[in-house]
């Protein structure tokens, strides 16, 4: 049997997950089949807009539920504590610097918990990719598909 591949994440990123699921299993669920049945009593299935929109939305929920079970059974909780404090990992916050540019920071996060908005960028991504397992203080050079950018890890932590 194939080995299952395994979900790198930070303790706080599947305490999220986690939610996420209780509320779709408990909430969520309740209400769309709560919308299926109102809209079968409109009567004729075949042409029935709400009846259609709330069993997609049924299949969307139910779908979400089964990815965040796999996504939590499989979680791989990242100790950044037991990597140097000076390289940089998933879990840990990296901040770099190009050229005379601003400098940005990042956590480096699972996939699974990815959210650009909020500073967190997938260890899967380019940039993150091109930065672990460097220290603080190198020059490193990242592929990105713009092209290649050259920074300086200025702090991690």
């Amino acid at each position: 049997m194939a080995e299952e591949k395994t979900f790198p994440m930070t303790l706080e990123g599947k305490e999220k997950l986690q939610a996420e699921l209780e509320e779709l299993k408990t909430n969520k669920r309740a209400e769309v089949i709560k919308r299926i049945k109102i809209a079968r009593s409109f009567g004729d299935l075949s042409e029935n807009s709400e009846y259609e929109s709330a069993k997609d939305e049924q299949s969307f929920v139910e779908g979400r539920i089964k990815e965040l079970d796999h996504m939590i059974n499989y979680a791989e909780i990242i100790d950044s504590d037991a990597i140097a404090k000076n390289e940089v990992a998933v879990g840990k916050s990296v901040t770099f610097q190009e050229d005379d540019d601003e400098p940005e920071t990042y956590q480096i996060v699972g996939a699974a918990e990815a959210d650009p908005f909020e500073g967190k960028i997938s260890n899967e991504s380019p940039i993150a990719k091109g930065l672990i397992g460097h220290k603080l203080g190198e020059e490193v050079t990242i592929d990105t598909p713009a092209g290649e950018m050259s920074v300086k890890i200025v702090d991690v932590k």
